[in-house]
């Protein structure tokens, strides 16, 4: 049973590789602008996946090391099912805890405020306040701009909009 397991966790992993590597190719070969080097535009992604495979091989040379030493300390022989089978257990133990970190990450962090971080709720106050200090010196702050701390802009009204309410007003007269 535990052999079976164990090809199910391998078969899982080889999927799941295989199908990021695959989105990953999609996406470039869909998103890429013609006449751009694809490094230029997707250089993130090859210097996460380069990263990734990098420290996964290096985690499989020095748990071959660990496994190999500990074998010969305890005088018995190297077998390479037993040792897919730790590496392999390492592997998804150490993904399990790094997805329960970032998922912990995103969780909270879409529900706790954190002033002044890019992932909090409170990002255009500072923003707000630049933008009054720049209209103030221009002298073209609008006569509606909030006065008290906490009080809401009115965005000004888009031409898209604006098309948006005469379509509205003409369908309702038009059914009315």
């Amino acid at each position: 049973m535990g052999a079976v397991m164990m090809v199910v966790s391998w078969l899982i992993v080889v999927a799941s590789l295989g199908w990021l590597l695959s989105a990953t190719v999609r996406s470039i070969r869909n998103e890429r602008t013609a006449g751009r080097s694809a490094f230029r535009e997707f250089g993130l992604s090859f210097a996460l996946i380069t990263l990734f495979f990098a420290s996964w091989i290096g985690h499989l040379i020095t748990q071959w090391q660990e496994y190999t030493d500990e074998q010969s300390a305890q005088g018995a022989s190297t077998k390479l099912g037993d040792f897919v089978a730790q590496f392999g257990q390492a592997t998804l133990e150490n993904w399990q805890s790094e997805f329960l970190q970032l998922f912990a990450f995103i969780s909270l962090s879409a529900l706790y405020i954190h002033k002044g971080s890019a992932e909090s709720k409170d990002g255009t106050e500072k923003l707000e306040a630049s933008l009054r200090r720049i209209e103030e010196h221009l002298g073209i702050l609008p006569d509606d701009a909030p006065d008290e701390p906490g009080e809401e802009w009115k965005l000004p009204e888009t031409s898209l909009q604006s098309e948006d309410r005469v379509h509205e007003a003409q369908s309702s007269t038009t059914t009315g």
